[in-house]
């Protein structure tokens, strides 16, 4: 028997402030700015919108590790990540063939735990499988290199 579905909707709005700086509020929490550096037409005032999708991956590890790390009786007493991701700008800029959103994204989790590579490697493959945001990019056909290391 098949488990019904739960859905669940996600929103955010935008209004434009000037240039290519847009002011995005999501439910009740404080508004805050995407911008572009001045080399791409922005003053720089703010993150851009793609360093905000290499903060949510973040993020999104962030929710995942601990749920997954819970049911798998794993125990670890920090997490730091790191996410960069790499543009082709002359796809922003219009050339035809260049994809407009990263080309690459490296991923790096250090995690402070007295668990084996085994137990690790299985959070790891875990949290890949359900993580949405890098489910998000693998499915737009990013490259995605994943690094775990135990501190």
């Amino acid at each position: 028997m098949a488990k019904s579905s739960t859905l669940f909707k996600v929103s955010a709005t935008g209004k434009w402030e000037s240039g290519v700086k847009t002011n995005i509020s999501i439910r009740n929490f404080p508004t805050f700015s995407m911008d572009e550096p001045a080399e791409l037409g922005g003053g720089d005032t703010a993150p851009t919108p793609l360093e905000y999708v290499a903060a949510a991956l973040n993020g999104c590890n962030g929710v995942m590790i601990p749920l997954v790390a819970q049911e798998l009786n794993f125990t670890f007493s920090g997490i730091d990540f790191e996410t960069t991701g790499i543009i082709d700008t002359r796809g922003l800029m219009g050339e035809e063939g260049v994809r407009t959103h990263f080309q690459k994204v490296r991923f790096q989790v250090n995690i402070e735990t007295e668990e084996s590579e085994e137990r690790i490697e299985q959070l790891k493959n875990e949290v890949e499988r359900r993580c949405p945001v890098l489910n998000l990019l693998l499915d737009a056909g990013v490259k995605v290199d994943t690094k775990w290391s135990k501190k």
